[in-house]
């Protein structure tokens, strides 16, 4: 059974404490391919964090050993791309 994440913008706590999540991660290639300057631009509440918070678990080299975890189920898990785990975040959470 999933609990539903009213609230969170947290995709590691989404994905590892049971959460009800709407894969939206078939929209990295597109990212990819956008270029390298994007503008998230929705209204409140949309959602917005929550995809970077996506995006951070992706990329980041840090969280390599639990991509399988975090994405094996997912639409990106079944073919990620070259990019993924490649780079190194600094977090400014407390």
């Amino acid at each position: 059974m999933f609990k539903f994440p009213y609230g969170f913008s947290d995709f590691y706590l989404l994905r590892t404490e049971n959460y009800f999540y709407v894969d939206r991660t078939s929209h990295i290639r597109l990212i990819e391919e956008a270029g390298n300057q994007l503008f998230f631009f929705r209204p409140r509440r949309f959602g917005k964090s929550l995809v970077l918070s996506m995006l951070e678990n992706y990329y980041d080299v840090a969280k390599a050993s639990e991509f399988e975890r975090l994405f094996g189920e997912l639409a990106i898990g079944q073919n990620p791309t070259p990019k993924h785990n490649q780079y190194g975040f600094v977090s400014n959470r407390c």
